[in-house]
């Protein structure tokens, strides 16, 4: 058989809830209840949650005082409880924080409200307590470390800020305020794309619109405009953030970059002028190799062309012998053109291109240079080449430049021993992620030098030299993602070895 709650107007109404309902309602409520005489201020009545949190039994809490229930606390001492309750029977009610004592003698705190109720006999006041000891320790703990997260990121040099997918900022932190000179309300609702440089509003725009499907955060760098018309760099850590029901968006983290992006750049401007340098030397050392060759075809070529106008002057030349004279001549003008042909090739292209090129290429490409420099000093050059192509990912006039100062060096050294020992050998071969260059002189080697500075831009052996070429070609090689180093031969002498990686694609 159903039963249904009495509707109003009903005559169930006035019986409901029974007296004995009523009191089992009471006593399942989990909030404590004590009632006071208004007058007297004595305990009439305790539900059971009241009970077992006090550990008294009602019988035992009915003559029981303030300083028998309470803390030894001056602040909760028999007067102010009696106070308390005073206010409420005046005034309707009062709300007090009250810290109770149980019957083991554990004190803790609770949330009060006393409220006066007039009941048909007399007016009595109804407490209402529940403990807010461990609501308080929370409240103490998150107080503390909002004051210490506060203070952390108050010192913080990075800076914060919070921001949607249109970039409209919704939290900055201080120090980003200071970074970009602008007030934390002048950020919070500003759209963060509008300070961004062009390319700057393309990588923020896609770490904005592309959140890491794992968490992780996307570091970027942005070129900002402060509104004195000043710029700044900032290394920016892009991270999505989602906060159920309070925050959503993209954790900003912001730090100033602006003297490490100058500094890079005058690297890069120091780096273009060495390479400037290097290439102005290699031209300088081939141009005075050149001029050498050089003479010889053109002074021979003067010659014939001499002989045959003294001829023209004489009517019993025959024709063969003036068609000897300036065939010859035609012949040694010829090679100067393939002289000077070959330097055009080697120094046409002066941009910094990176390709992918056959390492024996490039040694074809300076051989020409590197035999007359031979011929020069009367040094026998030995090439061993791979069979194969070796695929390298360099700018070739760059590396080219590499080889001939090693090269060069290593005929130079041979030049000062006797001329049957005058010997250097080239080599290229591949490994399974390098392409390596090698060149070994048999020499006096490198132990005199001292250590770390044979790359350093400061030691030579030359006695015209400056040291700079081996700096600029470690500078060269390295900057392409390689390796130069120079090691004693077993036997005598030294060799230098580069290794660039191999183009796989």
């Amino acid at each position: 058989m159903s039963t249904s709650l009495p509707m109003p107007g009903d005559e169930r109404e006035q019986q409901f809830p029974s007296p004995s309902d009523f009191a089992r309602l009471v006593q399942s409520l989990t909030h404590c209840i004590l009632i006071h005489d208004a007058a007297t201020k004595d305990i009439l009545w305790a539900n059971q949650a009241a009970c077992d949190m006090l550990g008294f039994t009602l019988s035992e809490l009915k003559p029981l005082k303030a300083p028998d229930m309470s803390s030894a606390d001056p602040r909760f001492r028999r007067s102010a409880g009696v106070q308390w309750l005073q206010d409420a029977a005046d005034h309707g009610t009062s709300r007090t924080e009250w810290m109770y004592r149980s019957k083991s003698g554990r004190d803790f705190l609770t949330e009060a409200i006393a409220v006066r109720v007039d009941l048909a006999d007399r007016p009595i006041v109804m407490v209402q307590f529940r403990d807010i000891e461990k609501e308080e320790s929370l409240k103490s703990d998150l107080q503390r470390t909002e004051g210490r997260l506060q203070a952390f990121l108050s010192h913080m040099a990075e800076g914060i800020l919070v921001m949607d997918a249109e970039s409209v900022v919704s939290y900055a932190s201080s120090a980003a305020s200071d970074q970009l000179r602008l007030s934390t309300a002048e950020l919070v609702g500003t759209r963060f794309l509008e300070l961004c440089s062009p390319g700057s509003k393309q990588a923020l725009e896609k770490a904005l619109a592309t959140p890491q499907p794992d968490g992780s955060s996307t570091s970027i760098r942005l070129e900002l405009s402060r509104p004195d018309k000043t710029t700044v760099w900032v290394g920016a850590s892009c991270q999505h953030l989602e906060l159920e029901h309070d925050l959503k968006g993209t954790l900003v983290l912001l730090h100033d970059i602006t003297d490490q992006v100058a500094a890079e750049e005058q690297h890069r401007r120091d780096l273009e002028h060495l390479n400037y340098l290097g290439r102005y030397n290699a031209m300088g050392d081939m141009a005075m190799a050149i001029a050498h060759e050089l003479g010889q075809p053109l002074a021979a070529a003067t010659n014939f062309v001499d002989g045959v106008s003294r001829r023209l002057r004489n009517p019993d030349t025959a024709v063969q012998d003036l068609e000897y004279g300036l065939e010859n001549a035609k012949k040694q003008i010829n090679r100067a053109n393939q002289i000077v042909s070959s330097l055009r090739a080697f120094v046409v292209q002066l941009e910094q291109s990176e390709q992918i090129v056959d390492l024996n290429e490039i040694v074809e490409d300076c051989l020409y240079f590197i035999q007359l420099r031979g011929q020069q000093h009367e040094t026998e050059i030995q090439v061993v080449k791979s069979d194969t192509p070796i695929w390298i990912r360099c700018e070739k006039i760059l590396t080219g430049q590499v080889i001939l100062n090693l090269c060069h060096n290593a005929i130079d050294e041979m030049s000062t021993w006797p001329r049957r020992e005058r010997h250097v050998t080239i080599t290229t071969f591949a490994t399974a992620e390098s392409g390596v260059f090698r060149v070994a002189d048999r020499g006096k080697g490198i132990a005199h030098i001292p250590d770390g500075r044979i790359f350093d831009g400061v030691f030579t052996s030359k006695a015209t030299g400056s040291g700079i070429g081996l700096a600029l070609s470690h500078r060269i090689i390295t900057r392409q993602h390689g390796r130069l180093w120079a090691e004693e031969n077993e036997s005598r002498g030294a060799s230098f070895t580069f290794e660039l990686p191999l183009a796989n694609e």
